[in-house]
């Protein structure tokens, strides 16, 4: 399978939903105090429901005949977090093996990433590495993931530029195709205030291979519909390189949902609907599901996406 290749034969590309909010509310399991959900893959109860999570989403996009790009919920685990974890770097390779498996039982043309992140709070960018620490910190995960074999590597709630610029040339440098996904506001702007296009061209100009697409995450999709029509987002080089959303479910803000001691989730066919105007209006084509969605949601999703055509 080639990721490169799967934006030439589909229309709409499907994300898989929600699973650190499942897994905590719904297999009621314990996350890893360093690593999180990584840890799972050791755990009988932790294994089981992440593939049967991943089992739900892989049907559906079965069901819609939509490609599917899933990803091992390893974005707490980089170096510093594994060190001082009771684990070791072989923690990379058993998720992957694990997200593998799924792939080769289902008939969905599926994708297997590997999801990495920032070192500090993607909600607040808070302790931000500058570019070239960023490069060589976040080499050493997307390096295992390379040993691993995965099919893409995949940044989660990107929240400030020079992070994202090293993790960029960390991924580059892995030979894995590889997908940039900010966290950003309403405004148009990550949370350190670069905008959008900015960001963009930044990173396209510090590396040697490109982001196959850039992306958001963990934001609803009302946001990002004001964000893309900000004068300086309405360009050329972001419509041609900014392609989805894994959206929340919640309009709340990334602090109030991070906070929040109840878990808040929009109707599905409403998130469906909100998701199909980004893809008509804004010409998006990879959509997935973050915080308080479930198969529901992706299910409504995909419904949309295929019958739009």
């Amino acid at each position: 399978m080639d990721l490169a290749s799967c934006p030439d034969s589909h229309e709409s590309i499907l994300m898989e939903g929600a699973l650190g909010t499942r897994l905590h509310r719904e297999y009621r399991v314990q996350f890893d105090e360093h690593v999180a959900m990584a840890g799972l893959v050791y755990e009988a109860a932790g294994r089981a429901a992440l593939t049967e999570l991943w089992g739900e989403y892989a049907d559906i996009a079965q069901r819609h005949g939509l490609p599917l790009l899933a990803a091992t919920p390893t974005r707490r685990a980089n170096r510093e977090r594994v060190s001082a974890s009771r684990y070791d770097e072989s923690i990379i390779g058993d998720n992957v093996a694990l997200l593998r498996a799924l792939q080769e039982r289902t008939a969905a043309e599926a994708y297997v990433g590997g999801l990495m992140g920032c070192k500090g709070d993607a909600y607040r960018a808070t302790d931000v590495l500058p570019a070239a620490e960023a490069r060589a910190f976040h080499a050493w995960q997307a390096d295992l993931f390379a040993d691993a074999e995965a099919d893409y590597l995949y940044a989660g709630i990107m929240p400030a530029l020079p992070e994202a610029i090293g993790m960029a040339q960390a991924m580059s440098d892995s030979g894995l195709p590889y997908i940039i996904s900010f966290m950003i506001r309403a405004d148009g702007r990550l949370l350190d205030g670069t905008t959008l296009h900015d960001a963009i061209q930044a990173i396209d100009a510090s590396v040697d291979v490109p982001p196959a697409c850039y992306m958001t995450n963990c934001v609803h999709p009302s946001v990002l519909y004001e964000a893309l029509p900000q004068p300086f987002n309405s360009t050329k080089l972001v419509g041609d390189r900014f392609w989805g959303i894994q959206a929340n479910a919640s309009h709340l803000t990334p602090e109030k949902l991070d906070g929040a001691s109840e878990l808040e989730s929009s109707d599905a066919g409403v998130l469906a609907d909100d998701m199909l105007r980004l893809r008509t209006d804004k010409k998006l084509r990879v959509f997935g599901g973050c915080c308080g969605s479930d198969g529901t949601h992706l299910e409504e999703i995909a419904c949309r996406l295929t019958q739009a055509g």
